[in-house]
């Protein structure tokens, strides 16, 4: 042990040396951890950010959608409705530039509506389809107004009589106090009527013929039962 005391007593200085390099070092040591613990606040703070900015996407997708759904049930109501259609023709009538705005505007809207919210993951998708349905509904809306403005005015007075005619003998194939020969026979007549004056879509025939056909069914069913009694 002696030599190692003699040499600390000739070289006692090295303790400054090493000393400083050591306090150097964990003077490094504790600016790392440092900049490490501030990497790791900030990296939990932009995940933070990045999942509040997805959650208020997916959040405004989920009311774009409601949206979306509302405007085209509002349509439904015509297109399912051919006594609507017949109040309202102007929303069946293709040749009218407002009604084909719409329409076009759905097709749009309904070509970018997404199967489900998270499906839209870019700001660019999210806005492409927020203007779809902005302007689906907003052509909409300016449609409707329009064909509750002009009603059946675009018609002559025959062809406006025509379209009494069908509403009331619709109201009969739609009356199940009626028998099944005078619903079928009214649905015939209206339909007569109704030529060249307003093309049904076939939604709003398949419809009323399901309609008239379950009213028809349904009073079968006691003549039938009777019978097998």
């Amino acid at each position: 042990m002696e030599p190692f005391f003699n040499f600390l007593g000739s070289y006692w200085w090295l303790i400054f040396v090493f000393g400083g390099v050591a306090g150097g070092w964990a003077k490094s040591l504790s600016r790392a951890s440092e900049r490490h613990h501030q990497r790791k606040v900030e990296l939990l703070k932009l995940r933070h950010q990045l999942a509040a900015v997805e959650h208020a996407n997916q959040a405004e997708v989920v009311a774009l959608v409601a949206t979306h759904d509302s405007v085209n049930q509002r349509w439904l109501d015509y297109e399912l409705d051919i006594g609507k259609l017949i109040d309202f023709p102007f929303m069946s009538d293709v040749r009218e530039p407002l009604t084909v705005d719409f329409l076009r505007a759905k097709k749009e809207a309904d070509g970018l509506r997404p199967a489900a919210s998270k499906d839209i993951t870019t700001p660019a998708r999210l806005a492409e389809y927020r203007t779809a349905v902005h302007r689906f509904e907003v052509a909409f809306e300016i449609a409707e107004r329009e064909a509750k403005r002009i009603k059946d005015s675009n018609f002559t007075g025959p062809e406006r009589q025509r379209l009494a005619t069908a509403r009331k003998l619709l109201r009969i194939a739609e009356d199940a106090a009626a028998t099944p020969a005078e619903r079928q026979t009214a649905y015939k007549r209206a339909r007569k009527e109704l030529d060249g004056l307003i093309v049904l879509p076939e939604a709003t025939v398949a419809a009323l013929e399901e309609k008239i056909a379950g009213m028809i069914d349904a009073r079968k069913d006691p003549d039938t039962d009777a019978r097998i009694a």
